[in-house]
């Protein structure tokens, strides 16, 4: 079974994605709410893939993409934002993201991104 941390600074957000992921047979072994939490569930769990809000209050998921990739430079990241900014896609890009899922999100395009990004076939 895949494994998963959901980080956004939204508490019903991070539920709902997480719920989402799970109802996929995917499981969520953390749950965080910026982007210290993001990392440090990273180096407690070494998920499969971690889905992390961008824009976040206190250290944002530009930050924990950063240090996840310095401890993990093939970790999976997927960003999981509202900004539909060219420069917010740039910088992302730049830093290598694996994905990115728009806000408001829905099943569907989570399991596109799964398949299309990773081959992941889910429920």
């Amino acid at each position: 079974m895949l494994t998963c941390i959901v980080v956004d600074d939204d508490k019903n957000t991070t539920k709902v994605f997480s719920d989402i992921l799970e109802l996929m047979g995917l499981q969520i072994v953390g749950q965080g709410y910026n982007g210290d939490d993001a990392v440090s569930l990273y180096e407690e769990h070494r998920p499969d893939i971690a889905f992390i809000d961008v824009i976040m209050p206190q250290k944002d998921g530009f930050f924990a993409l950063e240090k996840i990739r310095e401890c993990d430079p093939q970790a999976k990241v997927v960003a999981v934002t509202a900004d539909f900014t060219l420069e917010t896609q740039q910088e992302l890009e730049n830093m290598k993201i694996s994905a990115i899922i728009y806000k408001p999100f829905n099943p569907n395009e989570i399991k596109r991104v799964l398949l299309e990004k990773y081959e992941i076939n889910v429920i």
